[in-house]
Formats: structure tokens, C-alpha cells, sequence
């Protein structure tokens, strides 16, 4: 509880401070001066105050009678610092808490809105719905709660809005507070679109209003509220936020209706969407409810500021008047009035007349209605900029409907629109976020859309997230080739949300660039106050924005281990141009016009997934991810970035969400892959090691590898590739013994013993030529497009696709095949040897064979042939000892500086992240410690010492060598996790054993000075009690007699005698021993069997998705190493050294399993694997449909639509019904009157009256 208490202060002092700065800006306003009320007998100013509460009084003449007759807030109050803002808390009604601040009514709404946006942390509305009238006690109508509740309310959830009232407990503000409560109840908490009811009401109405004054804030303050279920004009408990408008008054209304008005005109010309990026302004709308005489002016006021209103016919009061007026007063031809001028042209004088009747039937008690008259005719002029919702006949259901088709109509009215017209109530969709609105009422086929129409809408999708109208929009008619340019793209960027990670990332960038980065981490700064954020604009230019180098730097950071940088040729930048010559080529560039802003980008797909996945947007990534070609790889591209990131963010919540959506794209290239694996094995293993232009130049392997996609690599067709790759051209079920055989006897490689797939596939290829010629397309890509690049890994230099006309390998085995380069067959005895020898297996098998002779060599040295320093050693075998391990080090360095076409810096960070590497690492640093100082006689021993602990190193390095195994692999993964387990378990053992060590030392001995003796009796001796070793003779002293000689002499003990036993404190050491024995021996080495029981069950269970994952970096490895061992390797290493430097003849192996397509083996590619892509959309389509949630949803909709048809069907008999009650009237008229005639004698009628039906009907009967 105390905690609790010290956090809630600490949470209220940081509050306080944040908020201190409030005072300084926002004021209140105090009556200064007394104007008498004359209904008051002198006791009250006209401001509702008593006279004692007043400093001065109006000046009166002779005869006491007051000059100033009518009290004005402007002169006759002051402002001084406001003593009521903070936090509110309503006593007993709901934990929440609301904003409030009493400000006066003169207060800027920038300020105001900067207030509530920025420090309440209210969120920007994309609508503002204020509703006027309703107010008092009065009851409101059951139908207008409707409408309140499933209409507006309800819109007002599905676009984010705010909804003002005045904010208290009685008519229409209570009745939208409690609808605001109902929906916010009902609704998710994941709901995007929260409604934010703002209550703006006078300061001298609210009851209970000095429970909210502190000078110093409240936070929060607790207000009372004796009886909730009555009318009252205490604060509704169902408001995010008041704003109390004091203009000096007490208990009457005072300005707030004015600065209500401000503040909606204010928010009317602020941008929609995250720091107005929107399309359009906030749309405001006045609802108009009821309502006095007196709010005519605030009418029309509004409307003079072309401000939309939607008037609730049947309401009552105001709301009737104006519909009246609206629907039923046509407007007669314009003639000039009489007391006008001859400029200006007024309205008739039959419609002030008609005017005037209205107003004295709808407010008979209004004295001055020539003023009214006025007003109402100035509405009725500003008509275009009014909507009548008649509530109780159309019902609550389409109500956003409404309001859109009312904005829409007021747009229109405030500009022409030369373009679409369209195009505003588009905008205000988007904004809203309705697609369906837009699917309705604007996609429907009616209208033709053009690219201009909806490239702005397009952004404001874009940077809002709303992925539903971005599909929307690319399936009628926006062109994303047309539409995406690197500007457009680096805008993107610029709009990404301050606070997020990547925001962070391309900030560390930009300052980078602009030579201003920090040491520390970048840290938001806090909201500064509304003075300072409306004061200071933010410097802006090319040189600092964001720009596509900075987006390049983030992504070199999350993806430069496996892909070459991105965007460095739209920016003109070189691939391996170092990054202080890339920095001042982007400044020159920046500093001049930029022309590549303007080019198209050449992936806008693939750039927009990008955009997506660093901000972490699902649905949009998702969407981006099925627009854009390579599926497989930039499916495993967003893994990679989202799990990279994911290591970066400290937020829990946002690292989750994105593991869960790495995770979701790296099952969905699974599937799309097995997708591509059952239709076609070949075409789906160039898929893997293709080299994708779009992602840098990598490929699916490299990218799975990166983004630790175990699942991917689990996949049979991986493993598949993998093992050709690893067997070469010799068949997979060879046995090792043969392997062996061979491996000591060449000659046999020339024999049948072991089997080559050459002699197989030459058969099947000699079998296809005997088809047709026409057939060949089709078999070649089917068949023969990768043959070769798996099993034969020495020609792939020679695989380049013409662009015309590619070919591989393959073809050229093909009679009339037509090719370009035929490699030169080499003989059979050239080709078997390449085929034995330059396979993994081979090369892996003789690494391994090799190390055992290393170790056993350097075995032979330390325990038989160690001579000592020269000029007697080295012997011999220690000197083949030095060559072998140079010859580890010389295969070390090629692996990690001339392996692969990244830069250097990427090349050292991808090699020192490797584990094994990191062990290689220290066994040779080592081992040139152990070799330097066993040369010197001073270092000798160390020396010695040194090699012993480093042939230990080089042999763990064995255990990396059998993960190839399918039993050893895991089980070595299985090690790797307890390691870990191990480390806990040492941590409490080390506590244990520093608490029992050192309080068992003390008891037994009173001194002893030795650290030896110490640290063996407090460390190691505690140690060996865990297995067993307990010396009673030493410890219990009346147990055995000790034949130790000791002494009690403290000078003897100083030179290294043993010192005696304590016995007055033994039995306590007795105790602390049970005590020890039981802690560590029971509970925690239990402890540890169970952590290690858990590690083993966790890691069995995938432990063929682990080992099938390490599996691919041993093949990389050894498909990469030359075909000699250690210590022959130096061999292979001259010659590489001469081909490479001397001859330039590019590497074969240079690329891990890289296969590079151009032109129309690219293209054919492409559109397969979008086609498999496809086909897994559309299964995945067919699964979610056929689930339980989407019928629900499927027979939700459908009961509404039948709903709906109903009340339109209830609505129509209603209609019959009046209209044939209104012709039986007019019937039963018209009857009346033929009657009368009939009797009359006035004239006589030509000819008898009609026969009614159905006396015509009777007499053609008889």
C-alpha cells in the first residue's frame, strides 16, 4: 500500500510539473465592478454576484442613479490567473479521469486546441459534431435519444469524432454522455476510433464548482455529485474533457457560445489525419436540437462562416421553426423593399410577412421579432448550408450517411469544385475511414475516376493506414507505377510518426548526415507548451528532411548482412562507396535540384512493403505484400526486418505485436512455397537460389538464413535443394563406407562403386530428344532450367540468360537446342574427378579426417615431444604443427575477407556473429599467445599452459563438425540451451556457496590469515560438499579425532601453521552444513534437472526444425571451402591466389547458391510463382469464408439488410395508410359536395351524377 501511495504521488508530482506552466497562459475572469440589478433591491450586480463580493461600483449622478445600466464582461471584469484545471474525478461514479480548465472567453482556440491535442493527449478528430440546444431540464423526446444513441454516436465511433456539448447533467449533454458510456462499453478495446465527448460549459452554472479550484491544479480533484439520476447542471461523469468558460458571471449563462463558436471555426481550418496529413480540414458540423428564440443568432453567426448545420425536424422549438421555414417557404421573385437602397436588392415583402407569422406561431412570447425576422431571413438565404433530418420518419441507421451527404452539400456550397464533383464527399470517406460508404455510394461503377481524383486521397490512405482504400483505389483506376516517385516516397517517410523506433533510426541518420549525432540515445523530447509549439515553426529543407539515403542507412542496419544497399542508384550513389564518400555525394546532390525525386521508383510494391513493415502495420504490410512480385523473398524480407527491429524496440507490447507479424510472413512463405514445391520441384529450387535485383541482390536463402526462418528452412523442398547441393553430382543414398573407400583409394571414384546422377539424366535427356522439336519449350523449363546449377556448381559461371533467348546448362545438352556458349566437355577422367573431388561431402569428409590427424598431432606434442626454448626446440613435429595451424589461419582469413560481394564491414560483422567463428577466433589467439611465450624461458611454463587450454578449444570445435549428423545435430543443440540453464543454476549455487563458505570458515577457524587456505576452504571445499566429499574429521570436531597438528599461536599461524578448531561453535556448523546439503544437493540441483527437463522437451519437440535450419550454414561453409584440408589447403589457396590476382578470373563460388536471371527466364519465373502466389490467396480466401466467425458476420449482415427492408416496408403501409385515409376524406368530400349540389336548386345540372363503384358494380350484376 505504501508503494502504491509513493507511486501515486511520484504520478502527481510529474503532473503537477507538466502542467505548471498553465497559469502563465490561460486566465479567469473576476466581476470588478457592481452594476446594480434592479429586480434585486441593490443586494446583486447584474453579474450574479452579491455586492460585498466587488471591489468598486458604478459611478451614479446626483440623484444615486447609476451611468452604466448594463453590465459588459469586457469592462466591467479582470483577468487574472486561472485556479482550476487539472484532472477531475467524480466521486463514486467511475474511476476514470477527465481533463478540466477554467479559462475565459476571450482565451485563443489555438491555444485551446494545442492544449488538448498535445498535453491531454486528446486524439486529432477526423469530425466535429457540436450540438446546440437541447439544454435545460426540459425532457428530451424518445426519438432524439435514438438518434442521439444509434445515430450519432454511433457514426461518431466509426470515424473518430468529437462531440461538443455544454457537458452537463441534464437534457441533450446527458443524454450524449450516456451514449458515449453505452458505446464505449460495447465496443473493443482495440478499437481504433474512440469518441471524445468535450463538454463546454459557463463556469458560474456548475454546481459544486469550488471543489475544483486549487491555484496549484488538481490532480485530480474529487467532485461530488449528490443525486445522478436527476437533472442538475453538475459535470457529466461521461466526458473525456471540460472546458468551463468563465466570463465573470455567476449562475447564468455567459460566453460560451461565443468562444464555442471560435473554437469550431478554429478547428474547421486544422488538417485530418497524424499530424495533418490529411486531405482535407477537420470537418465541424452544428447539430441543432431544439432550441430557443435566442439561439437564431448563434445560427446565424455560424452560418455567415459557411459553418454546415443539421437541423433535427420534430425536435421542437428552433429545430421546427427552421425546417418549417426551409421546407415550406418558397421564395418569391426578388423585388426591391421599400426603405431600402438602390444598391442592394432585399427579400420580398410576402416573405418577411410569412416570416413574421411563423415566428409569432412557433415564439408567440417574443417581444422584438423584427430583429427575428432579420435573423431567420439571413438563415434562410445561407440555406444551402442546412440539412433537415426528420429523425422519427427515416430512422437512426444511416445517420453517417447523413452527415456525409451534409458536409458534401455544405463543400459544395462553399467552393466550386472544378474537378470531379465527387471529390470532396471522397475525401471526407477517406477521412472517416469508410470504405464501405465508398464502395456504395462512390465505386459503384456510376463514375469514371481519373488518376488526379484520387492521387491525394491515395496519400492520405497511405500515411493514415488505411489499407482497405488503398486497395480500393488500385482496383479502380490509380496507376502505382504513375503514382509512386522517389519524392513521393521520401514524403512517406517524413510522415512517420514521431516516437516509433524507425522514426528514432532515421533520425540517428539524418544527424549522421548533417554531422550532429549525439552519443546517447535519441530521446523525444517532452511536449513543449502551446505558446512554444504555436509560436516556432520547424526549419525545413532538402538537406533537413528525410531523404531515401537515410531510409537506405536504416535498412543497411536491419538487412546489410545479406543484401546490398537500397536506393543508391536512385540517389546516383556507387554500391561499394564507402560511407563518408556517400554522405558528401548526397550533400552535393541535396544541395542541388534533385532530379531523382522526380523519376519513378522501379519497385513501388516492394518499396511501399518496406514502408509498411518498418512502422509495424499489419494490414497494410499484408496488402503490400500481395501486391508485390517474389513473394517467397519479400515475404522473408519483412520477417527478417520485423524480427531485427523487434530486438531494437523496448516497448513489450510493440515488440510482441511484432514478432507476431514476423512470424505470420514467415509462414506464409512457407506455405506459398510448398505452394511452388507441389507444382513444380525444379522451377521451385531456382526460386530459392535466384538473385533477386528488387532485395539487393540476395536471395531466399540468404533472407531466410538472415531472418532465422527455421520453419522455411524446415520445409522439404529446401532441404531437398540442400541435399543435391550437399551430395553434388553423386547420388543421396551413397553410402559413407564407400565415401571412405574412395576417399583413400581415387582410383575407385573411375568404377560403379559409387553412383552418378550425370549417367542417369544423360539416359532421360537422350529419351526427351527423341519427341518433337515443338515440345522442347516446355520440357526446358520444366526439366532442365536448374539441372545443372544443382549438381554441377563448377559451370555456373557460365549461366548468363540472354535476354532474348536464355539458356542454361541443360540446353546445350540438347540436339538443335538453339544456344550461345556450349562450355567445352571435358574428358571423362577430368569430369569424375571434378565430380568426386569438388563435392561438400568429399571436402567435408576430408576436413574432417584431416582435424582428427591435427589434434592428434598436436596431442603428440604436448604430452611427448614439448622441447624446451630454443636453441633446444622446437622439435620437428612442433614446427608441422605451426605450418598446419597457419594453414587454419590462411583458410580463416579467405573466409572472412574474400567471401561474398558485400562490403568489408558487413563481411567482419556477418563472420564475427557466427558462434564457431568467434571459437576459431580464440583458439588461434591462443595459440599464438601459447606459441610466443613458449619461445622465451621466463614464459615457458605459462606457454606450455596456454596450448593445453587451447587444445581443449580446438577440440570443442569437433562438436560444430557433427551437426551435420541427424542425431548428433540436435542433440548439440540440445547442449547449447542448457548451457544456458547451467549459468542460472551457477548464479544461485555461487550464493549459496558464498554464504555457507564464508560463515562456515569463520565458525571453524577464529583465524586464519592464508588466502589459499581461505579461498580452497570457502569456495572449493563448499563445492565438493555438492558430490559428496565432506571431511568429519575436520568439521565435526567431537565426531573423529583430527591428526592434523595445529596450534593456536598467532605468530606460528602468521608463518603458515594450521590453526585449531573452534569447538563452542561446532554445533552450529553441524547445522549450517544439513542446512547447505539440503538447499543445494535436493533443491537446487532438482532445480536443474527440471530447467534441463524443460530445455530438452521445448527443443526435442523441433528438434528437426532446429537442425534442418543449422544444417544450411555447415553445407554453405563447405560448399564454399577448396577441396584440400588443412594442412594441403595452402595449395588450394596459391591457386586461387593465382587465378583470382594474376589470371582475374572471376570466382565461381563467390555467391552462395546464386543463380542470376535476366530477360525471359526471369519473367516466366515471376509469373509463376505469382501465380502459385495466387492460388494460396485464393485457398486462404476459400478457409476464411468457410470459418465460423465470417458466417456470422455473412448472416449479420444479411439480417440487417432484411431489417432494413422491413422498416422501409413498415415505412411504405404507413405511407398507404395516409394516403388512403386521405382519399376516403377526399372521397367523403367530394360525395358531400355532389350531394349538396344535388339538393340544391340554384341550377339545374345537364346530367345525373356518376354512379360510385359500387353501385356500378351492383347494377352490371343485375
Amino acid at each position: 500500500m505504501r508503494d502504491a501511495g509513493e507511486g501515486g504521488s511520484r504520478h502527481k508530482r510529474k503532473a503537477e510539473k507538466d502542467q505548471s506552466w498553465i497559469p502563465k497562459i490561460f486566465k479567469k475572469r473576476v466581476c470588478s465592478t457592481f452594476v446594480e440589478d434592479s429586480f434585486s433591491n441593490g443586494n446583486l450586480c447584474q453579474c450574479g454576484g452579491k455586492r460585498d463580493d466587488h471591489a468598486s461600483v458604478a459611478l451614479g449622478d446626483f440623484f444615486s442613479t447609476a451611468i452604466v445600466n448594463h453590465w459588459d464582461s469586457a469592462q466591467h471584469s479582470s483577468e487574472y490567473p486561472t485556479d482550476a484545471f487539472g484532472e477531475l474525478q467524480f466521486a463514486g461514479a467511475s474511476k476514470r479521469q477527465s481533463h478540466f480548465l477554467r479559462l475565459s472567453w476571450d482565451t485563443s482556440p489555438s491555444m485551446v486546441y494545442t492544449l488538448m491535442t498535445v498535453n491531454w493527449k486528446l486524439p486529432a478528430p477526423n469530425l466535429v459534431v457540436s450540438v446546440v440546444g437541447g439544454e435545460g431540464r426540459a425532457k428530451v423526446k424518445t426519438w432524439v435519444r435514438e438518434v442521439i444513441r444509434q445515430g450519432l454516436v454511433k457514426a461518431s465511433q466509426s470515424t473518430g469524432a468529437w462531440i461538443m456539448t455544454a457537458g452537463l447533467r441534464e437534457g441533450i449533454g446527458r443524454c450524449v454522455g450516456e451514449a458515449v458510456r453505452d458505446h464505449a462499453t460495447a465496443a473493443s478495446s482495440v478499437t481504433t476510433n474512440k469518441v471524445v465527448a468535450l463538454g463546454i460549459a459557463p463556469w458560474g452554472l456548475v454546481h459544486n464548482r469550488e471543489q475544483l479550484i486549487n491555484p496549484q491544479g488538481s490532480f485530480p480533484a474529487k467532485y461530488h455529485v449528490k443525486n445522478t439520476s436527476q437533472d442538475s447542471c453538475c459535470l457529466d461523469n461521461n466526458y473525456q474533457a471540460f472546458l468551463l468558460v468563465d466570463d465573470g458571471s455567476v449562475g447564468r449563462p455567459g460566453g460560451e457560445t461565443g468562444f464555442r463558436a471560435k473554437l469550431e471555426d478554429y478547428i474547421s481550418h486544422q488538417r485530418t489525419g497524424i499530424w495533418g496529413s490529411g486531405s482535407i480540414d477537420i470537418p465541424v458540423m452544428c447539430m441543432l436540437v431544439s432550441g430557443e428564440a435566442n439561439m437564431m443568432e448563434r445560427v446565424e453567426q455560424s452560418l455567415k462562416n459557411s459553418m454546415p448545420w443539421l437541423v433535427l425536424a420534430g425536435s421542437g422549438g428552433l429545430a421546427d421553426f427552421l425546417s418549417d421555414i426551409l421546407e415550406n417557404l418558397s421564395s418569391a421573385p426578388v423585388v426591391q423593399s421599400p426603405g431600402e437602397g438602390d444598391s442592394e436588392p432585399g427579400p420580398s415583402v410576402d416573405l418577411k410577412e410569412r416570416m413574421a407569422e411563423r415566428i409569432k406561431k412557433y415564439f408567440p412570447s417574443e417581444a422584438d421579432t423584427d430583429k427575428l425576422v432579420e435573423q431567420a431571413l439571413n438563415i434562410y438565404n445561407n440555406r444551402g448550408f442546412i440539412t433537415i433530418y426528420h429523425g422519427e420518419q427515416e430512422g437512426p441507421n444511416d445517420f453517417d450517411t447523413v452527415l456525409l451527404k451534409a458536409l458534401v452539400g455544405a463543400s459544395k456550397q462553399r467552393e466550386s469544385i472544378d474537378g470531379s464533383p465527387y471529390n470532396e464527399e471522397l475525401k471526407l470517406a477517406v477521412t472517416w475511414n469508410r470504405v464501405d460508404i465508398a464502395k456504395s455510394e462512390l465505386f459503384n461503377g456510376d463514375i469514371q475516376w481519373k488518376y488526379d481524383d484520387l492521387e491525394e486521397s491515395m496519400t492520405d490512405a497511405l500515411i493514415n493506414d488505411k489499407p482497405n482504400f488503398v486497395r480500393l483505389f488500385t482496383e479502380n483506376g490509380l496507376n502505382i507505377l504513375e503514382y509512386l516517385t522517389y519524392g513521393r516516397l521520401e514524403t512517406l517517410y517524413q510522415s512517420v510518426a514521431e516516437g516509433t523506433l524507425v522514426y528514432q533510426l532515421l533520425q540517428r541518420r539524418l544527424q549522421e548526415r548533417q554531422g550532429t549525432t549525439p552519443n546517447g540515445p535519441i530521446l523525444r523530447s517532452p511536449p513543449a507548451s502551446p505558446t512554444k509549439i504555436s509560436t516556432e515553426t520547424p526549419l525545413t529543407g532538402p538537406e533537413l528532411d528525410i531523404t531515401l539515403f537515410e531510409v537506405s542507412g536504416v535498412l543497411e542496419l536491419l538487412m546489410g548482412d545479406v543484401c546490398q544497399p537500397f536506393y543508391f542508384d536512385a540517389v546516383g550513389l556507387e554500391q561499394l562507396a564507402s560511407r563518408r564518400r556517400a554522405m558528401k555525394r548526397v550533400s552535393k546532390i541535396l544541395q542541388g535540384d534533385c532530379m531523382y525525386r522526380e523519376k519513378r521508383c522501379l519497385y513501388p510494391w516492394a518499396s511501399l512493403f518496406i514502408w509498411a513493415v518498418l512502422q509495424n502495420r499489419h494490414e497494410m504490410a499484408t496488402l503490400f505484400w500481395e501486391m508485390t512480385g517474389e513473394s517467397v523473398l519479400s515475404a522473408l524480407g519483412g520477417c527478417k526486418i520485423l524480427r531485427d527491429l523487434s530486438k531494437l524496440e523496448v516497448e513489450t507490447e510493440t515488440k510482441l505485436s511484432m514478432k507476431e507479424l514476423a512470424q505470420k510472413f514467415e509462414n506464409i512463405a512457407h506455405d506459398v512455397f510448398s505452394s511452388c514445391y507441389r507444382s513444380d520441384e525444379s522451377r521451385s529450387f531456382t526460386l530459392l537460389i535466384r538473385k533477386s535485383p528488387v532485395w539487393g541482390g540476395t536471395t531466399c536463402l540468404q533472407m531466410g538464413m538472415g531472418a532465422d526462418a527455421r520453419l522455411f528452412f524446415s520445409h522439404d523442398g529446401v532441404q531437398s535443394l540442400l541435399s543435391q547441393i550437399w551430395w553434388g553430382d553423386m547420388k543421396r543414398d551413397t553410402d559413407v563406407w564407400k565415401l571412405l573407400l574412395t576417399f583413400f583409394c581415387p582410383v575407385l571414384c573411375y568404377t560403379d562403386l559409387i553412383s552418378f546422377r550425370n549417367q542417369d539424366e544423360e539416359q532421360h535427356l537422350q529419351e526427351d530428344n527423341k519427341k518433337p522439336h515443338e515440345d522442347y519449350p516446355l520440357s526446358r523449363d520444366n526439366e532442365s532450367l536448374y539441372g545443372a546449377t544443382v549438381f554441377s556448381f563448377s559451370d555456373i559461371k557460365h549461366i548468363e540468360a540472354d535476354a532474348q533467348d536464355p539458356t542454361t546448362p541443360g540446353h546445350t545438352l540438347l540436339k538443335g537446342a538453339p544456344h550461345h556458349y556450349r562450355p567445352p566437355k571435358r574428358p571423362f577422367i577430368v569430369s569424375r574427378w571434378r565430380q568426386f573431388w569438388f563435392a561438400p561431402v568429399t571436402s567435408f569428409l576430408g576436413n574432417v579426417l584431416m582435424y582428427f590427424l591435427f589434434l592428434l598431432l598436436f596431442a603428440y606434442v604436448l604430452l611427448v615431444d614439448f622441447k624446451p626454448p630454443p636453441p633446444n626446440g622446437p622439435a620437428i613435429t612442433e614446427y608441422v604443427l605451426y605450418f598446419w595451424v597457419f594453414t587454419i589461419v590462411c583458410e580463416e582469413f579467405r573466409e572472412s575477407f574474400l567471401q561474398g560481394a558485400i562490403s568489408l564491414r558487413q563481411r567482419l560483422r556477418v563472420y564475427i556473429q557466427d558462434v564457431w567463428n568467434k571459437c576459431d577466433l580464440t583458439a588461434i589467439a591462443l595459440f599464438i599467445v601459447g606459441l610466443i611465450c613458449r619461445m622465451f624461458p621466463l614464459t615457458y611454463e605459462f606457454g606450455r599452459e596456454v596450448l593445453c587450454i587451447d587444445y581443449m578449444v580446438f577440440t570443442l570445435r569437433l562438436i560444430h563438425i557433427f551437426a551435420i549428423h541427424r542425431q548428433l545435430g540436435p542433440k548439440i543443440i540440445i547442449v547449447g540451451k542448457m548451457m544456458k540453464d547451467v549459468f542460472f543454476f551457477l548464479f544461485f549455487l555461487g550464493v549459496w556457496l558464498m554464504a555457507y563458505g564464508v560463515a562456515n570458515q569463520a565458525l571453524i577457524y577464529a583465524y586464519d590469515p592464508r588466502l589459499d587456505r581461505i579461498f580452497r576452504r570457502v569456495f572449493y571445499r563448499p563445492y565438493l560438499h555438492i558430490f559428496g566429499q565432506i571431511p568429519v574429521e575436520e568439521m565435526d570436531v567431537f565426531a573423529k579425532v583430527w591428526d592434523m597438528p595445529c596450534t593456536e599461536n598467532v605468530t606460528l599461524i602468521q608463518g603458515g601453521a594450521e590453526p585449531c578448531r573452534l569447538e563452542h561453535s561446532n554445533w552450529l556448523v553441524v547445522i549450517l552444513l544439513v542446512v547447505y546439503l539440503l538447499v543445494t544437493n535436493i533443491l537446487l540441483i532438482n532445480l536443474l534437472i527440471a530447467m534441463f527437463s524443460y530445455t530438452f522437451n521445448e527443443v526435442q519437440a523441433n528438434s528437426d526444425i532446429y537442425w534442418k535450419f543449422q544444417r544450411y550454414n555447415l553445407i554453405v561453409e563447405y560448399h564454399s571451402k577448396p577441396s584440400l584440408a588443412p594442412p594441403f589447403i595452402i595449395l588450394s589457396h596459391i591457386n586461387l591466389f593465382i587465378r583470382r590476382k594474376i589470371r582475374k578470373v572471376p570466382s565461381v563460388k563467390v555467391h552462395h547458391f546464386v543463380l542470376e536471371l535476366r530477360g525471359k527466364a526471369a519473367n516466366r519465373l515471376m509469373t509463376w510463382e505469382t501465380i502459385q502466389k495466387e492460388d494460396f490467396l485464393t485457398t486462404q480466401n476459400k478457409i476464411q469464408k468457410s470459418s465460423d466467425s465470417e458466417r456470422l458476420k455473412r448472416m449479420s449482415a444479411k439480417v440487417d439488410n432484411v431489417v432494413k427492408h422491413l422498416t422501409e416496408t413498415r415505412d411504405l403501409d404507413l405511407r398507404l395508410r395516409a394516403l388512403e385515409n386521405e382519399m376516403e376524406y377526399c372521397s367523403n368530400a367530394l360525395s358531400w359536395i355532389v350531394d349538396t349540389l344535388v339538393q340544391s336548386s340554384t341550377f339545374k345540372p345537364p346530367r345525373a351524377p356518376p354512379l360510385s363503384r359500387d353501385s356500378f358494380m351492383a347494377s352490371n350484376s343485375t
